[in-house]
């Protein structure tokens, strides 16, 4: 049986992204790296996400596919995601980011759009969580991770419009 694959234009969004934090991580936080769809195992049942890009520890075994620690949880959105999940009336990007902020390690979650330049950041901070939209021309700035760079830099080698 044959799984869709993401688009093209997701792939190079999860890629970009990655790129860019593993970057930044190698001069702020070097303990840290940048992955592809890392297995989360955060004790939460049977459910395993894998987020598109996640920052985890950078020490881990060779054969490992799972993790019970990220800092950073990000989701390119994809058709899937708006799904509603059986027996709910919720999307599944809705429980996708709940179960990221309630991982008590996770200190930011990026929720990007692939057909526009838009992006849900949200920051974990002694009060509780921001929430921030961020469009084509903005800055994204997540200083825990070293990083800062602009929105359209996500969509690098993309055909999405830049506005």
């Amino acid at each position: 049986m044959m799984m869709t694959p993401p688009t093209i234009a997701h792939n190079q969004i999860a890629s970009n992204l990655e790129r860019l934090l593993n970057d930044a991580l190698a001069r702020h936080a070097p303990a840290w790296m940048a992955a592809q769809r890392p297995g989360l195992d955060l004790g939460t049942g049977d459910f395993r996400p894998e987020p598109d890009v996640g920052v985890i520890d950078a020490d881990y075994d060779p054969g490992q596919r799972f993790v019970d620690k990220a800092y950073l949880l990000a989701e390119v959105i994809s058709d899937t995601d708006e799904v509603i999940v059986p027996g709910t009336d919720r999307r599944w990007i809705e429980v996708k980011r709940e179960l990221y902020r309630a991982h008590p390690q996770c200190l930011a979650v990026l929720v990007i759009a692939q057909a526009r330049m838009e992006v849900m950041l949200e920051l974990r901070g002694s009060g509780g969580w921001t929430s921030i939209s961020l469009e084509a021309g903005d800055e994204l700035s997540l200083p825990t991770f070293g990083l800062v760079c602009g929105v359209a830099d996500l969509y690098e080698r993309t055909p999405v419009p830049r506005n």
